[in-house]
């Protein structure tokens, strides 16, 4: 899985030519496919979406796939400031999400902490000239002087990319966006913030219904805080939402209008022998998908990643350990806030294979067939045009083979926490810093093309 993996481009996404010196706003901070995998999108601290478009494959070579080029880039969101509660709101894009493609045109929604956005992604190679009315700068004639009627004819002129802003979803969330999912019905999509979840109409944007409501009568009684929602890919009554409890609630939307009695609750007993003071912490779920075929559930932790069975709410049905070494750092971890980062999770396309992120731009990748797991390196020297990724392993001590890194100088300034895996084909983008890296498995392509 792991070994044969040869890189078709990497791609800085910042575009800058400094490669030592990062502004806080090109870190990127969301990364999607849409539902074809021929367009990545990203979004970065800085407001910005950055679209890209994957090249037709090459007519000489018949296995060689196409690269992901720049599309098009645009501001999603820009910084606002709360007059009432005196607070900065940042332009930073939480989440993208792609609605399935309806016609020519793409459309995505994009989220900061609070506002929510519908952008129309389109291309024009045509032009219409020939108006009776207007001149050709667009200027209106003066009526006298047309004496004569032409049809207007549509000409061809340089394929230009418009994006534009279709709806703004605004004023319905007291705190942070984590999460926008749509619906599989086409229609509606949801919105999550700690305590609450909205659902809305693509088409509405002045109301929104109040499906999840987790918010105490008195805030000093808060337990918990919902981290990540989505909706079921085929049963549109059906979601769930994971909190920083480390339980799951899944949620049918026909059972009642407000959600806060769940249909199952998944939750894995603690196992006391484990109890410590950060117990609580590692346990938050940081990222919760639906696996393609809606049978199971994918889960991120701090230390693991776990797969769970729809039918099965006592325990998880399995359990990957992302990187265990770092358990008996769990203080140094938590003193310079590390402890908290909030990583992701993805399946492949057969749900066969999942992906997640950890420390020093290492990626994990966990085959549920084989059991097979694999380190590997998102990194300038792996980036280069049909290199191989090498596995790297880490080290607690002992005695080190050759190529271990000892987790010691693990380089925790350097994690991977968005990850995204093309719906069909065995392609991956690494988003690592403000570089955006674009993987893909040589021998998988050759086999299934």
């Amino acid at each position: 899985m792991g070994e044969d993996t040869d890189t078709t481009r990497t791609l800085n996404h910042s575009f800058l030519r400094d490669h030592n010196y990062v502004t806080e706003a090109d870190i990127i901070s969301t990364v999607e496919f849409n539902h074809t995998g021929e367009l990545l999108a990203t979004g970065d601290k800085g407001g910005r979406v950055v679209i890209f478009q994957r090249e037709p494959e090459g007519k000489t070579e018949p296995f060689s796939q196409g690269e992901y080029n720049v599309y098009n880039t645009f501001q999603s969101h820009e910084p606002e400031f709360d007059y009432l509660k005196s607070l900065e709101i940042e332009e930073k894009i939480n989440k993208i999400r792609w609605l399935p493609q309806q016609n020519a045109a793409h459309f995505l929604l994009s989220t900061n902490d609070k506002t929510v956005k519908l952008w129309k992604v389109s291309e024009r190679d045509k032009r219409p000239e020939g108006y009776n009315l207007k001149d050709e700068e667009g200027r209106m004639k003066n009526l006298s002087t047309v004496t004569s009627l032409q049809v207007p004819v549509l000409k061809p002129m340089d394929l230009m990319v418009e994006v534009s802003p279709r709806r703004v979803f605004a004023n319905a969330h007291t705190y942070h966006v984590n999460s926008i999912s749509v619906n599989s019905d086409h229609e509606t999509y949801m919105s999550a913030d700690d305590l609450r979840i909205n659902l809305w109409h693509l088409g509405i944007t002045n109301r929104s219904f109040n499906i999840v409501d987790i918010k105490p009568v008195n805030m000093e009684d808060l337990t918990e805080v919902i981290t990540a929602a989505e909706f079921h890919p085929h049963h549109c009554n059906l979601l769930v939402y994971s909190s920083s409890k480390g339980t799951l609630r899944l949620c049918d939307m026909r059972e009642a209008a407000l959600c806060d009695k769940h249909s199952k609750l998944f939750e894995e007993p603690e196992d006391p022998s484990n109890r410590s003071f950060f117990s609580e912490i590692i346990s938050s779920v940081s990222d919760v998908k639906f696996s393609h075929s809606g049978r199971y559930l994918l889960t991120r932790d701090y230390l693991t990643a776990k797969v769970w069975d729809l039918n099965m709410e006592n325990k998880p049905l399995e359990i990957y350990q992302v990187h265990e070494y770092l358990r008996s750092k769990l203080c140094s971890l938590y003193e310079n806030d590390c402890i908290f980062d909030k990583f992701e999770c993805v399946w492949n396309g057969s749900d066969s294979v999942i992906m997640t992120g950890a420390y020093n731009n290492f990626f994990r990748m966990f085959d549920r067939n084989t059991n097979r797991d694999v380190t590997l390196e998102a990194s300038r020297e792996s980036s280069k045009p049909r290199a191989v990724l090498k596995p790297r392993r880490v080290c607690q001590g002992g005695k080190r083979r050759k190529d271990d890194i000892s987790v010691d100088s693990l380089d925790f300034t350097k994690k991977i926490l968005h990850t995204a895996w093309h719906p069909t084909e065995n392609i991956i983008a690494i988003a690592a810093t403000n570089n955006l890296y674009i993987f893909q498995d040589k021998l998988n392509q050759e086999m299934h093309g």
